[in-house]
């Protein structure tokens, strides 16, 4: 059930809870210390309930992640780790469309913390529960979608248009 959410600028930090700790023996194990992070947030950081993850074959700096939100609908997420990792956020984009205020149509999320606000401590987890919150409490006065932004403020006709658009969207998708 799609609540009207108060509305949140987005600017503001996520306050998430998070950890990055690094397995043992890590550090001796990888030479490469932008492989080694990416390689500790997987290994410390697993997604909350509703969502999944794997790597893209074997490269280390590219995964696929599925989260489950709007009453069990799948998005997969690519996430994309810079050299610069963990002090360079990931690059984070919607891989299934998303209709949502604050993503556009390319699957690009406006999210602060994967800008501007991005900081080292940050994890996988992190950023897959700050998606999940923007999800359901999105910024419709600074919107990458103004169609989806003002269809929120009518939580029946958004949820009806989303569950209208969702199946199309994904299979055409499908190869």
């Amino acid at each position: 059930m799609l609540l009207l959410p108060p509305s949140y600028s987005c600017s503001r930090a996520l306050r998430v809870p998070v950890s990055l700790p690094a397995p043992p023996g890590m550090a001796s194990q990888n030479r490469d210390p932008a492989a080694a992070s990416v390689a500790a947030a997987r290994k410390g950081a697993e997604p909350s309930g509703g969502a999944a993850r794997g790597p893209v074959g074997k490269r280390l700096q590219q995964e696929l992640m599925t989260l489950m939100v709007y009453e069990d609908l799948r998005y997969k997420l690519s996430l994309e780790f810079p050299s610069g990792y963990p002090y360079n956020a990931p690059t984070v984009k919607f891989l299934t469309p998303c209709y949502h205020p604050n993503v556009d149509t390319q699957g690009n999320i406006c999210l602060d913390i994967l800008k501007d606000k991005w900081s080292a401590l940050y994890d996988v987890r992190t950023i897959l529960l700050s998606i999940q919150s923007l999800l359901g409490e999105p910024n419709i006065d600074s919107p990458l979608n103004t169609h989806a932004a003002e269809l929120w403020k009518n939580p029946t006709a958004f949820k009806k248009y989303l569950q209208e658009t969702y199946s199309k969207q994904v299979s055409s998708q499908d190869p």
